[in-house]
């Protein structure tokens, strides 16, 4: 089982930065792929990006290639959303995930942290 929480989101300018933190817990951590989804108001809720612990592999949302970089630390058991040059559109709840390698489906999620962007 993992547990995550979200922090790091805020009201930000477009064109802005803001990094997003998701702390995870876990026996075994390192079996998980971990994901940022967001959901604006009205909208289901899209994949945004993802990191496998072990090895570091990363995919992308199209939506967020070139702008957004997902990364982790192993030694804060920390996954990261660098989310530069943003845009009105990217204004939203932004939920951290949790899968296990051999699923598709993420089992485990944060509350989500709210990321408001002012044009």
């Amino acid at each position: 089982q993992v547990h995550v929480v979200e922090s790091g989101g805020g009201l930000v300018q477009a064109g802005g930065s803001l990094r997003l933190s998701c702390a995870a817990s876990g026996r075994t951590l390192f079996t998980y792929v971990m994901g940022w989804f967001r959901q604006a108001p009205g909208k289901e809720r899209e994949f945004v990006a993802s990191i496998w612990w072990s090895g570091g592999s990363t995919n992308y949302a199209d939506s967020a290639k070139g702008r957004f970089t997902i990364s982790r630390d192993n030694a804060k058991n920390t996954v990261y959303l660098q989310m530069n040059s943003l845009k009105p559109d990217d204004a939203a709840v932004y939920y951290c995930a949790a899968r296990q390698q051999s699923s598709y489906r993420y089992d485990y999620w944060g509350q989500g942290t709210q990321v408001t962007v002012s044009s």
